[in-house]
């Protein structure tokens, strides 16, 4: 397979990498705005945490079937359409009525972000081979991805104080507008083009169902507590659909996801690390913003802008993966970061105090996490996608999109019940009980990155054979 130019790859990877960012983003800017949300639509706090949870829940569920729609569909076409309903769903949003409205817009945000997310990085794959160059490209949608929690926050306060919650929603509907107008000049009509196949129908019920009951239990869980009725019957109906589909698969013509893909040892290794990086990494920048607001008493710009230190050492260390991982070696890398994060979780942990500062307690480890999360991110993106064949871009896309938003959601839900068992059980002032919640919940998260680590020098992708002559199938076609 040829690659195309240097100066179409550019202009692609800005693309992707832009989009991205505005995926991200929009995980983190709506929270800000859930008070003005709140107060403008009349809705309780149980009314008001399903804003947030309706997009988790269908951006997780539906990347894996996203992404092997991708590879049947074509990339561009699945990409653009998930632009487009992102657009208009993000306008549902902002002229939405109600509580139960907004809830149903940012569900259909969810959808189209699943599928644009799917596509987007299937696309870069398909434009970078495995190499120096993909290094790169991953270290670029790391620093997108690092970049965009911290936008988020910060746009969400300045756009919710200056001109209202509804405006976080149309500069989604602006972004993804200029997005696709892009993506129409810079990606050939060829680029990720459909390929021939039938589609698992049955795989892709059971999946998506399944994938969406396991993360509503698992949103829900630190509303409604893990063992209350409502948690463990979707989650057991999740898990009972998730087994239902790998029967499923042994049997179709064409699986959603083959069995043999699922039988490569590194594959399944590399998204289960990519799963317990999420896991420690998102609810950090969940608690850091909390601790900055609810214990230092900084509004919500100032906890948004508490983590730009960390994601401006994020911008400087991912172009660097790269190199790191041609000096060091993958797994290597891998550990290098697993170690680093989990250094950087526990010191945070350990410094919170609740008379401190923000230099005191949280400048100094965010750095030190800044530089792990590029490494931990591009090393398993790159590890999880090694093997990937050109047909199954969107597929390896769709596991490990789906290994970490699911790491994400499992993290949240477990560090944030976590923090609050610890808050409860704590006889002692405010802001002494919140500190020692947060402390434990970081401590959670450093055991989590200690694990990966641990698991990380186990990972070896097996050694590439010769390589195949290209046939004119497998080129990319690509404007010049």
């Amino acid at each position: 397979m040829t690659a195309p130019p240097p100066g179409p790859r550019r202009g692609a990877l800005a693309l992707l990498a832009s989009t991205q960012l505005l995926l991200i983003t929009d995980t983190a800017i709506v929270n800000v705005a859930l008070p003005s949300v709140g107060d403008d639509l009349g809705s309780g706090s149980a009314g008001l945490s399903w804003v947030a949870n309706a997009y988790l829940i269908t951006f997780g569920g539906l990347l894996l079937l996203g992404g092997r729609a991708a590879d049947l569909l074509g990339h561009r076409r699945v990409f653009l359409g998930g632009l487009g309903l992102l657009a208009v769903a993000s306008a549902a949003g902002g002229l939405a009525p109600g509580a139960d409205a907004l809830v149903a817009a940012r569900a259909a945000q969810g959808v189209g972000a699943a599928l644009a997310a799917a596509a987007a990085f299937a696309l870069l794959l398909l434009l970078f081979p495995d190499g120096p160059a993909r290094h790169k490209a991953l270290g670029a949608f790391a620093a997108m991805g690092g970049l965009g929690g911290v936008l988020g926050t910060v746009l969400g306060g300045v756009l919710t104080d200056l001109l209202g919650w509804r405006s976080t929603f149309w500069l989604n509907v602006l972004l993804a507008a200029v997005l696709a107008a892009l993506a129409l000049r810079v990606l050939d009509d060829r680029t990720g083009r459909p390929r021939p196949g039938g589609f698992d129908l049955a795989g892709a019920l059971t999946a998506t169902a399944g994938l969406g009951l396991v993360a509503y239990a698992l949103v829900g869980a630190a509303e409604a507590g893990w063992l209350s009725a409502r948690t463990l019957g979707a989650g057991g109906a999740g898990l009972a659909l998730l087994l239902a589909f790998a029967a499923v698969e042994t049997r179709a013509a064409a699986p959603l996801v083959p069995p043999p893909v699922l039988a490569r040892p590194a594959l399944r290794l590399a998204n289960a690390l990519a799963a317990l990086a999420q896991t420690t990494l998102f609810p950090m920048f969940f608690l850091v913003s909390l601790y900055l607001q609810s214990v230092l008493g900084y509004g919500p710009l100032g906890g948004g802008l508490g983590l730009l230190p960390l994601s401006l050492v994020v911008v400087a260390v991912a172009p660097q993966t790269g190199r790191i991982i041609f000096r060091l070696g993958l797994h290597r890398s891998m550990t290098l970061g697993f170690v680093l994060l989990c250094a950087g979780t526990l010191w945070l942990a350990l410094a919170l105090t609740p008379d401190g500062t923000f230099a005191s307690t949280v400048l100094g480890p965010s750095l030190l996490i800044g530089a792990a999360l590029p490494l931990v991110m591009v090393t398993t993106n790159v590890a999880a996608t090694a093997e990937a064949a050109p047909e199954e871009t969107g597929l390896a896309s769709g596991l490990v999109n789906t290994s970490q938003q699911f790491g994400s959601v499992l993290g949240l839900a477990v560090l944030v019940a976590v923090a609050t068992t610890r808050t409860e059980a704590v006889d002692a002032a405010r802001a002494a009980a919140e500190t020692a919640g947060h402390r434990a919940a970081l401590l959670t998260g450093a055991a989590f990155a200690a694990v990966a680590a641990l698991l990380s020098v186990r990972l070896h992708l097996p050694r590439p054979g010769p390589a195949p002559s290209p046939s004119p199938d497998d080129r990319i076609p690509h404007r010049r």
